[in-house]
């Protein structure tokens, strides 16, 4: 990828950064009706400041892998359709901390909000080391062309370490927003989850041909010893 090309992508990322960020805090503050929700705050800063890093270093390292992850869009009908659901769940999982906060339906420890930012940001970390480990990773349900399947780091211990590290992102983000009410939301997001990886390996059963021989090296695919 040339100079010129790479410096396009990277302002196309980091303009999309303030945007976002203001669009998450929106949602957070307007549903609580206050810039006090700190829970939010944290919660925004959590989110978005790993993203930084992480995009300078595949920018440096690895640019194409960058240029793949925005490009790619969702194919398959049901695919999109569970993508379309994640997102319905995820917003309105997103307002009810903010409610919670301001009609004060549940009180989550403060210790208890740390501890699932640092998790959050642990789950970031192994997302970052996932794709690290196997650039060729897109977004969608398909295959990339080169047919490689990566067997090292994470992908040694479990077949969908990017996903496994979702789940308790998910799972952890309404303790986070200060909210036991907004799990309610976030929970059937590892439904979804767990669909999707179904249809993915479905599909890689079909198109790689070695693909077989990984799942019977790696009989895990999202926890060890479970499933």
């Amino acid at each position: 990828m040339d100079n010129d090309t790479l410096n396009k992508l990277k302002r196309r990322i980091f303009m999309m950064f303030p945007i976002s960020f203001l669009f998450l805090a929106s949602i957070l503050m307007l549903s609580a009706w206050s810039l006090r929700f700190w829970q939010g705050w944290i919660f925004c800063f959590v989110i978005f400041i790993p993203i930084v890093f992480v995009v300078n270093y595949f920018a440096k390292h690895a640019p194409i892998f960058l240029e793949r992850r925005m490009k790619y869009k969702e194919r398959e009908m049901r695919q999109k359709a569970m993508m379309k659901i994640s997102s319905y769940f995820t917003f309105l999982g997103l307002l009810i901390p903010g409610l919670d906060f301001r009609f004060g339906w549940s009180t989550v420890p403060v210790w208890l909000v740390l501890a699932s930012d640092v998790i959050i940001l642990a789950s970031y970390f192994f997302v970052f080391i996932s794709f690290r480990e196997n650039i060729h990773t897109i977004k969608t349900a398909g295959v990339f062309k080169r047919k490689i399947i990566v067997e090292t780091g994470p992908y040694g211990i479990v077949r969908h370490p990017m996903y496994a590290a979702f789940v308790p992102m998910f799972l952890f983000i309404p303790f986070a927003l200060g909210s036991f009410w907004a799990v309610f939301a976030f929970f059937p997001i590892v439904t979804t989850v767990i669909f999707r990886i179904l249809k993915e390996e479905k599909v890689m059963l079909r198109d790689l041909t070695n693909y077989k021989d990984y799942c019977k090296k790696v009989p895990y695919r999202l926890i060890p010893f479970v499933w």
